[in-house]
């Protein structure tokens, strides 16, 4: 099998270059169950997207049957993500930095989320 880089197979847009990869949604040759999938338009300049897959068996460093990339794009560039990658385990980027994050299920990974964009958003608009 080729691996092919995202620069080399991806169009122009933010997400395609996030960490996380198509293989993560394929353990063993078993498809992972899609459970969330939703890119939502918060104004023109602004999105999240949403993706949570439950997984055959964990990937490491993580003990839990999720991957997922939680994304939010303003003015074209991702400023805050929460995701997990093999090797790499469950974390978050705020702005830039990559800190640890600590997964507990599903609802809070979307209300801690959430949380950080209305932050984000207060923030960068000086409120």
């Amino acid at each position: 099998m080729r691996t092919v880089t995202y620069r080399e197979k991806a169009p122009l847009h933010p997400l395609v270059y996030l960490t996380t990869s198509s293989l993560v949604v394929t353990t063993d040759n078993v498809k992972a169950e899609r459970l969330v999938a939703r890119r939502i338009a918060l104004s023109e300049t602004e999105f999240v997207e949403l993706i949570l897959w439950r997984v055959p068996a964990p990937i490491a460093p993580s003990t839990r049957r999720y991957t997922y990339r939680y994304a939010f794009v303003s003015a074209g560039e991702c400023v805050v993500r929460y995701d997990n990658e093999r090797g790499k385990g469950d974390h978050r980027h705020y702005g830039g930095p990559e800190g640890r994050y600590r997964f507990v299920s599903p609802e809070k990974l979307e209300a801690d989320f959430l949380r950080d964009v209305e932050r984000w958003q207060r923030e960068s608009r000086g409120s």
